[in-house]
């Protein structure tokens, strides 16, 4: 994991030996911008033979090794943080605990699928986060309830309520109306 802001640090020794050893190396080269990354999407791919597992904290275009093609993802906390943030709201939470970590970890990587880990993707697509901060939030609550660090949800509350639905009825949406009527 590269967090060093010092672009090219994973020399291309370094990943193919990786590769000789671990069946999918683990290369999440996250320093922004693109120029600070350790290695890029394409080198990472290349130098694995394909079989790495990318994540990068900047874009980088799809790659294809040996005819196959691969898409990196961005590894942002885009995908945890708002749904980890209402969830411990909703629920007056009285701390976040490294188990909640986990379960919002756990509840991101239910939305990748198989043919997403085939195509080099480590996170789903940005269209279905507002999915994923309902679940990673419903998660959250479930847990503070469970661990008795709620305050403003009751386990009896929690079992009678439809929990999905309230959720999404607390979410912000960004609907914007007009802010002067339309004349017929």
């Amino acid at each position: 994991m590269g967090v060093t802001t010092v672009g090219g640090l994973f020399k291309e020794e370094l990943i193919r030996e990786m590769a000789k050893h671990v069946a999918r190396p683990i290369i999440f080269p996250l320093s922004n911008p693109t120029s600070s990354a350790e290695c890029t999407a394409e080198q990472a791919y290349e130098w694995s033979g394909g079989k790495c597992v990318f994540a990068s904290g900047s874009p980088f275009d799809p790659v294809t090794v040996d005819g196959k093609k691969y898409t990196p993802t961005q590894c942002n906390n885009m995908f945890v943080f708002p749904g980890m943030g209402l969830g411990a709201t909703l629920c007056g939470a009285k701390h976040i605990t490294d188990r909640m970590l986990y379960i919002a970890a756990v509840a991101l990587a239910n939305f990748v699928d198989v043919k997403d880990l085939e195509d080099g993707k480590v996170f789903p697509p940005v269209n279905v986060i507002r999915d994923v901060s309902k679940a990673v939030a419903c998660a959250i609550i479930r847990e503070a309830v469970d661990k008795k660090l709620a305050t403003r949800i009751t386990k009896k509350e929690l079992d009678n309520m439809d929990l999905d639905a309230y959720v999404e009825k607390m979410m912000y949406n960004p609907v914007y109306v007009p802010l002067v009527e339309k004349q017929k």
